[in-house]
């Protein structure tokens, strides 16, 4: 009945799920089909079709994985909350898809929401580059202006909103994110950089709205008519709502397409004049690029958080270690918005070792392995995962080539810019403490040059076809 079963095998997930689907559908008759899909780190989405008394029926349920409540550290509001939001946006005239229950801890599935099901595209990559998608790509930065200043416009007192979400000044939501980053203790000295950056350039007298903090392509459902729908919620909040506006235009979600920094959809004056035509607000980009900064910030320490949840066994998965090793996409940003310069590359060692079989063609074997007979023979999440295996172990084999020279290298310039000796993990830890207890000046010599050259060559290792990778060696000065 289900293409993705259960989680103790035994059919439970789906005698549970259709008691549910009868206690809150009037005329159920059967659960037809369930399939849980690929898309999403945070929280599980589920496509349904169920017989009714009237005809057949298509939904969508959303739930924390196993239905367990999301550990803090993530942030988010609940999804109890979260379907308010769907409500009070959708009442507010945001695409949103209509929600038809909250199912509560007696319906034995946990944390869940059932909505209507919608049509439409998620995936970031295919919302860039789809053919389907080529006519009304040119028009989505606008669109996304118009709706920002819907979601920017919503009463938050006759919603009731005001009493659901935390409020969060810039300096404050600064100040968390690099508190959720400390409490992994591991020294990243770009993101303690880039959080001293911030905290010198916060945005004064900043307006507080509803502000949706991940809107962007991936969390948009779009069709050839347009924004389908506004997608994950979770961590609203009230804040200053420039936060949106920069985080969409963050390189992360533009998936290549650099040149369209919307989105990697569009242009920033489409953006901008949506945004205006609708809030009656002028947009000051510099505003933007502060936020837009935080977006790669943010992102950073997400992704780090991210291996945290699966070495506390949260969630095993293999596409949440991987994504651990996605913050140096981040971190490349951060460089190439506030320190670009050149950069020279670490070379591989050509020396080949006479074991046989060596190393690393035990890796290509199961990597080849993986993206041949496991991805040609599954489909959906499973062929999903392969792929994210796959792309984990080239990451292996790129740090086997060039990962001892470009740590040695690493620490030699540690020792120089701190005049100290000690290991690289003490030495990062020595300059990321001087950095937080601002001991170290962000103009200090040698510091952006060795910070720039770290975090390039540790892309080249994680993500080598990453944009912010191209980007930073085209820079010249």
């Amino acid at each position: 009945m289900t293409k993705e079963k259960t989680e103790d095998g035994n059919g439970a997930f789906t005698e549970t799920l259709q008691a549910v689907l009868k206690k809150y559908f009037a005329g159920f008759r059967r659960l037809v089909s369930c399939e849980r899909l690929s898309a999403g780190a945070n929280k599980e989405t589920y496509r349904m079709v169920i017989e009714t008394d009237a005809g057949e029926r298509r939904l969508a349920m959303r739930r924390t994985p196993g239905g367990i409540t999301t550990p803090e550290v993530i942030g988010n509001v609940g999804l109890r909350t979260e379907a308010t939001l769907f409500r009070r946006a959708r009442e507010a005239g945001v695409p949103e898809p209509e929600v038809f229950c909250v199912l509560e801890q007696e319906d034995g599935l946990g944390d869940a929401f059932i909505m209507e099901w919608l049509d439409g595209e998620t995936l970031g990559a295919r919302i860039v580059r789809s053919e389907a998608l080529a006519q009304i790509r040119p028009q989505l930065a606008y669109q996304c202006g118009r709706i920002m200043a819907q979601i920017h416009a919503i009463d938050l007192e006759k919603t009731g909103l005001n009493k659901l979400l935390d409020v969060m000044s810039p300096e404050a939501v600064v100040d968390q994110t690099w508190d959720r980053y400390r409490v992994l203790k591991t020294p990243q000295p770009m993101i303690d950089y880039a959080a001293r950056w911030l905290k010198d350039h916060l945005p004064k007298n900043a307006r507080m709205t509803l502000v949706h903090s991940d809107f962007r392509s991936g969390n948009l459902m779009v069709s050839p008519q347009g924004v389908v729908a506004v997608l994950d919620w979770e961590l609203a909040h009230i804040g200053d709502p420039m936060r949106d506006l920069g985080y969409i235009c963050a390189n992360s979600w533009r998936f290549g397409n650099s040149d369209l920094p919307v989105g990697g959809f569009g242009q920033y004056d489409d953006f901008f004049r949506g945004y205006e035509e609708v809030s009656g607000q002028k947009v000051d980009p510099e505003h933007v690029k502060f936020w837009e900064v935080f977006g790669s910030f943010w992102w950073a320490g997400g992704c780090l958080r991210m291996a945290e949840l699966y070495r506390s066994g949260y969630d095993k998965s293999v596409e949440r270690i991987a994504i651990g090793r996605r913050s140096s996409e981040c971190q490349v940003d951060c460089v190439n918005l506030l320190i670009p310069g050149p950069v020279s590359l670490v070379e591989a060692d050509d020396a080949v070792s006479s074991e046989m079989p060596r190393v690393d063609e035990l890796i290509v074997s199961v990597r080849d392995f993986l993206r041949g007979d496991v991805m040609n023979q599954t489909r959906g999440r499973a062929n999903f995962m392969a792929r994210v295996a796959s792309n984990s172990l080239d990451i292996v084999l790129r740090d086997l080539s060039v990962g001892d020279r470009h740590r040695q290298l690493e620490l030699e310039r540690l020792r120089r810019l701190l005049g100290a000796s000690g290991d690289l993990d003490s030495l990062r830890w020595r300059l990321v403490h001087a950095l937080r207890d601002g001991s170290m000046a962000l103009d200090q010599p040698g510091l952006a040059e060795h910070l720039r050259t770290t975090v390039v060559n540790q892309i080249a290792i994680d993500q080598p076809v990453y944009s912010g990778f191209k980007t930073a060696l085209k820079q010249k000065t």
